[in-house]
């Protein structure tokens, strides 16, 4: 990782962040708040919350909001997490209902503390959520599982519509980036994804010092992983502990990233500076 001073950046006017409102988003927050739940959204300071809480969608994280990793982009709490509240599954599937929700994102921390790395959890609140709203298509975003494939097949055989799991960089700034992480094995799980039938989905930030040509390599590795959807965003610097951000990459270049990965093969390619794994997820369903 270049040891970069980047106090002198200033943020671009396209990375400008509307403040969350409206009727829609004080309905999501207020739900969220009634049933004790998570969300990717507020936990790991999404730019979009506002505008995707107002349009009345959001990314439910599931198995608590404490990771066992220490990730250094990401501003999701560390340490010891709480038990598992076994009545998540169900407070998920009736939030989803009284949203109304056509799609639906689901996340979790990683939980390397249990025995399935809440594997069991996963499957559970998929099935749940199905059984309630049975119109609804379900995105899960899932962690790597420590490596363990019949743990990974748990969620599988929940059969969500799309099943992601993010690479998060390229393969040189990955020790730097992820905590306990590995770059082969997060395509690994993309592979095993993809060889189930489920449309397997991965995303990556830039701005953390990587090339071009390291954002194109990684968009092949991904190819030959069979993943077919791809997101693509800034880094945003969560707070000052968390890795600076060494470049601002501009809209052009996200564009150029995005004609690039539907020409290697991509279904669906989603990259601006703002998007986030799940921005426009009901979208990635279509493709």
């Amino acid at each position: 990782m270049p040891e970069k001073d980047t106090t002198h950046l200033r943020k671009p006017d396209w990375l400008k962040i509307r403040l969350p409102k409206g009727d829609n988003y004080l309905k999501v927050k207020g739900i969220l708040q009634e049933k004790g739940l998570h969300t990717i959204c507020s936990s790991g300071k999404c730019p979009n919350m506002g505008e995707c809480w107002n349009a009345g969608t959001a990314t439910f994280m599931i198995l608590g909001d404490i990771c066992t990793r220490s990730c250094k982009f990401c501003a999701t709490k560390t340490g010891r997490p709480l038990p598992v509240d076994e009545q998540e599954p169900e407070k998920i599937a009736q939030s989803v209902k009284h949203l109304q929700l056509k799609h639906v994102v689901i996340t979790s921390v990683d939980r390397d503390d249990l025995p399935d790395g809440g594997a069991a959890l996963w499957a559970a609140t998929v099935k749940q959520v199905k059984e309630l709203n049975p119109g609804t298509t379900i995105e899960t975003l899932v962690p790597d599982f420590g490596g363990n494939k019949e743990n990974l097949q748990i969620v599988i055989d929940a059969a969500p519509e799309i099943i992601s799991h993010n690479l998060e960089t390229v393969r040189r700034l990955t020790p730097q980036v992820r905590s306990a992480a590995q770059y082969d094995r997060s395509l690994e799980v993309l592979k095993q994804i993809a060889a189930s039938g489920i449309p397997a989905k991965s995303g990556i930030m830039v701005g953390l010092g990587e090339s071009e040509d390291e954002v194109l390599g990684t968009m092949d590795d991904l190819r030959k992983a069979s993943c077919s959807i791809f997101t693509i965003g800034q880094y945003l610097q969560p707070t000052p502990d968390h890795l600076p951000v060494a470049e601002y990459i501009h809209p052009e270049q996200f564009e150029k990233y995005r004609i690039a990965g539907l020409a290697k093969g991509f279904t669906h390619v989603e990259s601006k500076p703002l998007v986030r794994s799940s921005y426009h997820a009901e979208k990635h369903i279509k493709s």
